[in-house]
């Protein structure tokens, strides 16, 4: 690999991400608990923060939700080192708001932000709110048009479009380029539209948490498709549970999973208002009597002993990936934990 292991966070963006019956987790999705959360992270080494995008809690609307853009500029102006990765659906936003809005993250961060491109799976946060929520493979082709866009306006190119989605005219945004070409651009997503479209417009592929030769065949299927914004880089999410011995992390496991199964009814609700098609539920669903953590969570195997965990972060380095986009439960404890134990192991 040229490029060396990095390692980021998930904020706690609605809370708890393995189970929410954790007497030693705070299901508190505050602004002020996530502002300690990441500058802890960039005190303790962590090089990115994720912050996903939900405008209503999508497991249970009446608890709290943090807004991902408002708070990924706020986090841009206290922090110093990390990078700030906002999440964005694009049927949520005009292309030529949200690439100002870009901007000026970045020009508060001084080049630090990114945005996370990922085409939706929740019905009901657009429907509820009078959208549009077009189908799997449609949301791509609207999500492949909004990006060309955003990528071009956040150059600082003066742009005129007119496509099936949009008609822009003679825009230009200012300031763009005062510390590179234009922020990175993540993508999300595992179906066949999602692998082309990383290919023609992102930086970095983030991949769901899954065994290592999945991960693998992955990174080789997209990694054989011609790269618009050169070689494609990528990142996996995963939930850690790093202990002594694998045995004590095992069984660490083994009580997160039993709490999560006081989460059956969230889930549930929580499929209900799911697209079908979208690959990430597909495969969580048959994983679900085996991990916690969303997004793969502990499927990515990254369950055992400080050296375990190691070397299966070096496995997954030698297969391809450069970022690991990590969870924990209880978050700041296991951060830490993984922080002392695990980081100097690898590095």
């Amino acid at each position: 690999m040229t490029h060396p292991l990095r390692f980021g966070i998930w904020a706690a963006v609605h809370g708890s991400r393995a189970a929410h019956h954790d007497p030693d987790e705070p299901d508190d999705a505050s602004w002020d608990r996530n502002r300690a959360l990441v500058l802890e992270a960039e005190a303790l080494g962590f090089d990115a923060v994720l912050v996903a995008q939900h405008t209503a809690n999508p497991y249970d609307d009446g608890r709290d939700q943090l807004e991902a853009w408002t708070a990924s500029a706020a986090l841009a102006a206290l922090t110093r080192r990390i990078e700030i990765i906002a999440a964005i659906k694009p049927g949520l936003y005009h292309p030529v708001v949200l690439a100002k809005m870009a901007l000026q993250i970045e020009h508060i961060a001084r080049g630090r932000f990114a945005l996370n491109l990922v085409n939706a799976w929740n019905r009901a946060e657009f429907e509820r709110a009078g959208l549009p929520f077009p189908a799997h493979d449609a949301r791509y082709a609207y999500g492949a048009e909004w990006i060309g866009l955003v990528d071009r306006l956040m150059r600082g190119e003066r742009v005129t479009h007119a496509g099936p989605h949009f008609q822009v005219s003679d825009y230009q945004l200012r300031p763009a380029g005062s510390f590179r070409p234009r922020p990175t651009i993540y993508l999300g997503g595992e179906s066949e539209p999602a692998r082309a479209l990383a290919a023609s417009q992102a930086d970095v592929w983030f991949i769901n948490g899954q065994p290592l030769a999945d991960v693998a065949a992955l990174i080789a299927d997209v990694a054989r498709r011609p790269a618009a914004n050169g070689p494609l880089r990528y990142g996996l999410s995963a939930f850690v549970i790093a202990r002594e011995t694998d045995a004590a992390a095992q069984d660490e496991h083994a009580r997160l999973l039993a709490l999560a199964d006081r989460d059956a009814g969230l889930r549930a609700d929580t499929r209900a208002r799911t697209d079908t098609a979208s690959v990430m539920f597909a495969k969580t669903d048959a994983a679900a009597s085996r991990h916690v953590g969303t997004n793969g969570g502990t499927a990515a195997g990254l369950v055992g002993s400080y050296d375990t965990v190691a070397s299966r972060i070096h496995a997954f380095h030698a297969a391809g990936i450069e970022l690991f986009m990590l969870q924990f439960q209880p978050f700041e404890a296991e951060m830490r934990r993984f922080a002392e134990e695990v980081l100097p192991r690898v590095r």
